[in-house]
């Protein structure tokens, strides 16, 4: 690491520390020429796929959309945060392991579906009937008795 002081190409890492959350690595490093003292951060760079719209369009993924989805369906319901950020990590390694560039949209509703199932059959009927566009009561129906 190059000393942003002076320069020089050496440095010695002094302290480690993990941050509280565990999201990146904290370092204090010192200067093998000017001994100045500067602390640097490692954080992991991870890409996930862009997401392919029915429309064609491609966006960036971002959690805090699929947050608010769960946060919607999820109203008033009996589920824990914690138990939503736990479904949210699943969905985001799934779309890690997939190793593709770009997904569809459509796999995204499904993941959201089947961790929402998972967690609160009424949430999962809330998503269910937005996501699939329900036209009619027999569609609810349908869904209902899936869940049963």
């Amino acid at each position: 690491m190059k000393c942003p002081f002076c320069g020089h190409q050496e440095t010695q890492v002094v302290e480690t520390r993990v941050a509280e959350d565990g999201d990146f690595v904290r370092r204090r490093r010192q200067c093998g020429s000017c001994a100045k003292r500067f602390t640097t951060y490692e954080r992991p760079d991870v890409s996930f796929p862009a997401i392919v719209k029915k429309d064609g369009r491609r966006i960036e993924y971002d959690r805090r959309k699929l947050q608010g989805s769960f946060a919607i369906a999820l109203r008033k319901r009996p589920v824990s945060t914690t138990q939503v950020d736990s479904a949210l990590e699943r969905i985001e390694e799934k779309l890690l392991n997939l190793g593709q560039r770009e997904v569809l949209s459509s796999l995204l509703g499904e993941l959201v579906m089947r961790e929402l199932k998972k967690l609160d059959k009424v949430a999962y009927v809330r998503f269910a009937s937005v996501y699939r566009s329900f036209e009619d009561i027999d569609e609810f129906k349908t869904v209902i008795d899936e869940v049963r």
